[in-house]
């Protein structure tokens, strides 16, 4: 029964590429095509959630191999990453659980989703999701698991960015995709490390190796990991992104963000339990982020007035206390607290539309009196602690800084040097040109061929004759007292200039960059 495990990502993903080929070439298109579309998505994961409930009714019966390997996808020297599946274990509870989710969400957006200009692009994106997340926890090593992870996580970018014609919802959009990268970086070291230190990226060689991993090595691998988890599960400082993930529609928000993938962060952690018993700091670094998610969360979303927002921190209080409970070692407890979660976070998102109707006339009730008086409490839980700002500050501004700032140099200088033209003023496009203005001679006359080069050749020779010509003519003909000492002076206003330049912080941002590329 292990060979089962093969289909339960397999069906999702084909009903995918039948969508996306339908939409494609127009046979699925308009309200005319929805029931096909929709007969495609939800027969494709009623299937894999029949074949995850086999699964994990044979393992529960002792049937399992416990593990299924499908072939060898890469083998590079003593690398050897195989097809494998995981087919015991909590691996797979979550699979039959999410499997039985995404019918239930996906058989809720037929109707939801009826008549949208985008049905069609919608369960395209959420069928490919399912085939994701079921790939993500049923995956036996890290690179099948960062396939799901990073499918997941483009899928969700586009569900955020749904109503593309938005601007709030592109620019969230794109907000939470570059948040989530942090996270991959992670990812991606921690796979590196634990072949390079446990000889790995087979979940669970990497766990039996874990007792002969040095402190160190255990804390590296999973600090890692921790981070690419707090990423994907929101957890401070990366909590922002999750608010920012609303304005996608609600059956997406569900699945996302509430039943689904934002406990993908929670179940990397469980996954490497044996990993991280073996980093004390480690540990303690689950708990801290955990506690202290779970405070901001509770009180920022004493303030909020939209049932969304509430939703969206009461979910990423819940996780806090789950990788709390990880940091505490309470590992059993994370996982009944992760699926009943899962379930009653995903049902109140559903809902989430019909709420207001259902408590009409029923008052909100206070907080204690004792908080009440807290303004500056209040200021600050309105703010959402102002996270949103330091990160611009500190991240996205000189960034975006920085781009301007080689935009220029490209549009002004190379693209000048390579004698690219710029359309638009019709600026010179390059130093024979630019020359050629500063000393008023004709040098493109038709008849004055000697002056122009031919290839690359002749236009180095061109422009370095050209260089030449302008030294000999301000510090040699003009004389050193003319021309030597005012352009004297100008390079040392153009060096403190510099010097003032590279102390802003987007280039210091951009030194730390190469800092981690060289030593990386």
């Amino acid at each position: 029964m292990d060979a089962l495990v093969i289909l339960i990502p397999l069906l999702p993903f084909i009903a995918a590429a039948l969508i996306g080929t339908g939409h494609l070439s127009g046979t699925l298109s308009g309200e005319a095509g929805e029931s096909t579309t929709a007969i495609i998505a939800t027969w494709a994961i009623s299937m894999s959630c029949l074949l995850a409930l086999v699964l994990l009714g044979t393992d529960l019966l002792g049937k399992n191999a416990g593990s299924f390997n499908a072939g060898q996808w890469l083998a590079s020297d003593t690398l050897n990453i195989q097809v494998n599946f995981i087919t015991t274990g909590f691996s797979a509870v979550l699979a039959a659980l999410f499997a039985i989710l995404l019918f239930i969400i996906m058989h809720f957006s037929i109707n939801y989703m009826h008549k949208e200009t985008g049905f069609h692009r919608f369960f395209f994106i959420l069928s490919l999701f399912a085939s994701a997340m079921l790939l993500l926890v049923l995956s036996a090593n890290a690179a099948g698991t960062f396939f799901g992870w990073e499918i997941a996580g483009l899928c969700s970018y586009l569900l955020i960015a749904y109503a593309y014609n938005r601007p709030t919802a592109a620019v969230n959009a794109t907000r939470v995709f570059v948040t989530n990268r942090i996270g991959d970086a992670g990812f991606i070291l921690g796979t590196g490390l634990s072949y390079a230190w446990a000889g790995s990226i087979n979940w669970n060689l990497l766990n039996a190796a874990s007792a002969q991993l040095t402190t160190g090595e255990a804390t590296g691998i999973s600090l890692c990991f921790a981070m690419a988890a707090f990423a994907k599960s929101a957890q401070l400082p990366f909590t922002p992104w999750l608010a920012r993930a609303m304005e996608g529609p609600t059956p997406s928000s569900a699945v996302f963000y509430g039943a689904v993938m934002i406990h993908a962060g929670v179940y990397l952690v469980c996954l490497l339990k044996p990993v991280f018993e073996q980093a004390p700091l480690s540990m303690a670094v689950l708990a801290v982020a955990g506690s202290t998610t779970a405070v901001y969360s509770f009180i920022v979303g004493l303030t909020q007035t939209d049932v969304k927002s509430s939703l969206v921190f009461a979910t990423s209080g819940q996780l806090g206390l789950m990788f709390l409970e990880c940091g505490l070692g309470f590992w059993q407890l994370v996982g009944w607290h992760l699926c009943a979660h899962a379930v009653v976070r995903g049902y109140l998102f559903l809902s989430a539309p019909s709420i207001m109707h259902n408590v009409h006339d029923n008052p909100v009730k206070p907080v204690a009196p004792a908080v009440a008086g807290l303004r500056w409490a209040y200021i600050a839980s309105l703010q959402r602690f102002w996270l949103d700002q330091m990160t611009d500050w500190t991240l996205v501004r000189p960034v975006r800084r920085l781009a301007h700032d080689l935009s220029y140099f490209d549009d002004h200088i190379v693209d000048q040097i390579m004698g690219v033209p710029a359309p638009a003023t019709r600026t010179i496009s390059s130093l024979a040109h630019l020359e050629e203005k500063m000393i008023g001679a004709r040098l493109d006359n038709e008849f004055d061929e000697f002056a122009h080069g031919s290839g690359l050749a002749g236009k180095l020779t061109e422009w370095f004759a050209a260089i030449m010509h302008w030294f000999e003519d301000h510090f040699v003909l003009r004389g050193i007292n003319k021309g030597a000492s005012a352009y004297g002076r100008k390079l040392g206003h153009a060096a403190n200039k510099f010097e003032q330049l590279i102390l802003r912080p987007r280039y210091l941002v951009l030194f730390v960059f190469i800092t981690l590329l060289v030593a990386f």
